[in-house]
């Protein structure tokens, strides 16, 4: 008789519940929702609840009760914008673990699975994944994948395997519910208000839930969504309002917070991703003798350029606003 016995194999955490959330505010993208709705169900983790909140919209709100049944609809009860949406359905869901889908993406069959596998490590607070444009006109000549995040979209210089990161990007993200409560939500004077190209209320919120909890924000490329850019967001007058609201929402994410913290991503992202993007162009724009090459030069320094300068805007606003306030407060 042998004295030897089988390890005892390690405990194994048992999956956390997950709620996905869909937020809508516009009919427009009708057939949008309704493919991101599939794709969720779907998936070959099926979620413990869905939920669509609709923006502000009773037309789309009693639309989608009827063309959807069995999926939990409700409308958004706090101002009208995402970030309000998303701290709705928040509210609702009563799960472990919320997930954002945009209404205008479609989730691979593994993205829900993919997520929460990371959440086996309870210091991990958000996690999320790969988004990958799918252009209805193709990607313009001009537009670098390094300034994919222009269209919600994953970009490079973005890490290739998983990783911690700051923040996570919108169309594609989840969090553990109780910190985002413990938190206060998304902050909602940030974020989109229906086609306003504004954002960062993730990146805030990231920051803030990370640095409450002790938590780690984790980024798992293999949980991938693809996300539809439509023929608008491939112009350049989009390109421009966008990179510039961009630096406002980095300006108010920095007085939410810190400058260090609301820019420590960028600072790395333009020493190394831009450089190194500006330099292949100008070697390809030589060696190939086209123009494609210079057209994406020039946009790099464009991007840069407004994004900056809406950082600086928005900077002087903030600061004008608290003087004022210190001044009404004396």
């Amino acid at each position: 008789m042998s004295l030897l016995t089988e390890p005892t194999p390690p405990a194994t955490a048992p999956r956390p519940s997950a709620c996905v959330i869909v937020c809508c505010y516009t009919e427009r993208r009708w057939d949008d929702l309704l493919a991101a709705v599939r794709s969720v169900q779907g998936q070959s983790v099926v979620p413990d609840r869905l939920l669509v909140v609709v923006d502000h919209h009773d037309a789309l709100h009693h639309r989608v009760r009827d063309a959807l049944p069995g999926v939990q609809v409700v409308p958004n009860h706090h101002v009208r914008g995402l970030a309000g949406a998303r701290n709705t359905g928040v509210e609702h869901s009563r799960e472990d673990v919320v997930a954002f889908l945009d209404d205008d993406a479609v989730a691979g069959p593994g993205w829900l699975s993919g997520l929460l596998t990371e959440y086996a490590d309870p210091g991990v607070v958000a996690v999320g994944g790969t988004i990958v444009p799918r252009w209805s006109d193709g990607r313009p000549p001009w537009f670098p994948p390094e300034f994919d995040w222009v269209v919600g979209c994953t970009y490079r210089g973005m890490p290739a395997e998983r990783a911690r990161v700051r923040n996570v990007i919108g169309a594609n993200m989840s969090f553990r519910r109780e910190p985002v409560l413990a938190a206060g939500g998304f902050a909602e004077h940030l974020g989109r208000v229906g086609t306003r190209p504004v954002g960062c209320e993730e990146t805030e919120l990231c920051i803030r839930v990370a640095e409450r909890a002790g938590g780690e924000v984790v980024y798992q490329p293999q949980a991938s969504v693809d996300h539809h850019v439509p023929r608008e967001r491939g112009s350049f007058r989009y390109f421009r309002a966008r990179c510039y609201g961009e630096g406002l929402s980095k300006a108010a994410v920095a007085a939410s917070t810190t400058q260090a913290s609301a820019l420590r991503t960028e600072r790395g992202y333009v020493a190394h991703v831009l450089v190194r993007a500006a330099a292949v162009s100008v070697r390809e724009a030589i060696g190939q003798r086209r123009a494609a090459p210079l057209a994406r030069l020039g946009t790099l320094v464009v991007g840069l350029a407004y994004a900056g300068t809406g950082y600086a805007v928005g900077r002087l606003r903030h600061a004008a606003t608290e003087t004022t306030s210190r001044g009404a407060a004396s």
